[in-house]
């Protein structure tokens, strides 16, 4: 199926997003928000968006670093690039080791290893911009259903990446009106959030990322305690960010049936009432 993309500005010219949908359908479509990793709205997440279009929805992916259409500095896409494949070259038990990283980018030059270090002290510490995320969300949602024409009336349901995949469980606890979250990779909600959540959830998760999904059983009984519909698939030898073919923790066989699982659930919950 073909598709066409553009950059959208919304929230009242506050918000980019970047949105991918089938070319030359009539009428108005089910909306799928595509949630960025740590790396920001890079080529990665624009090829997804566009992915989850070639399946038949108008994907959205909203761009968290953007504010009045532009970046801070720190957050500008090659100062991402960079870091990136520093992180990539360093194994990853020492990511959020910051004497580990230090020894690592000794090497470097020193105007590289400054800013290496001031991007990756904000990619690593995201949490302190959670309520400022969740609201662009809500705003993004509330946008695709009542204000954007190829979307306009239609139901919205969330994906997302790492970062994102615990922001896509966020919205469901903030938007009563989602009709469905999937997450890959992303830390399960609290038990207050999971309170407020009436939408289905899809995890995807991948049996080396220990840190994560060590957490998964244990949060599968609390959702199931409280009647909430949480589905999901622990990955064997698979990392953390299995999905993104751009890494190398990418996995091709559990990136494949997580895209089906993915697109079966979003089909379900995305299905005309």
């Amino acid at each position: 199926m073909s598709v066409v993309s553009e950059w959208v500005h919304y929230g009242q010219g506050a918000y980019t997003g970047y949105v991918a949908r089938p070319e030359d359908v009539a009428g108005p479509l089910p909306a799928v928000i595509i949630i960025q990793e740590i790396w920001g709205l890079d080529a990665h997440i624009q090829d997804v968006t566009r992915r989850f279009a070639e399946a038949g929805f108008v994907a959205f992916a909203p761009d968290l670093f953007s504010r009045n259409q532009s970046r801070e500095a720190v957050l500008e896409a090659p100062r991402v690039a960079a870091a990136q494949a520093f992180l990539n070259a360093i194994p990853s038990s020492a990511w959020r080791n910051p004497e580990e990283r230090a020894e690592a980018l000794a090497g470097y030059p020193e105007a590289e290893q400054i800013q290496i270090t001031e991007t990756l002290n904000l990619l690593l510490n995201l949490q302190t911009r959670w309520s400022d995320f969740v609201q662009q969300l809500q705003t993004t949602s509330q946008f695709l259903r009542d204000e954007y024409e190829p979307t306009q009336g239609q139901g919205v349901a969330s994906v997302g990446f790492c970062l994102g995949g615990a922001l896509s469980a966020a919205l469901a606890g903030h938007d009563p009106a989602l009709r469905g979250g999937v997450i890959f990779y992303g830390n399960p909600p609290s038990p207050e959030l999971l309170a407020n959540i009436k939408a289905p959830l899809l995890g995807l998760y991948g049996e080396l990322d220990t840190r994560i999904s060590e957490q998964i059983p244990g949060f599968a009984e609390q959702a199931e305690a409280a009647d909430k519909s949480f589905e999901y698939y622990i990955y064997p030898a698979a990392q953390h960010a299995f999905f993104n073919d751009t890494r190398p923790s990418y996995h091709a066989a559990s990136a494949k049936d997580a895209y089906e699982r993915t697109l079966k659930f979003l089909r379900g919950v995305l299905a005309d009432r």
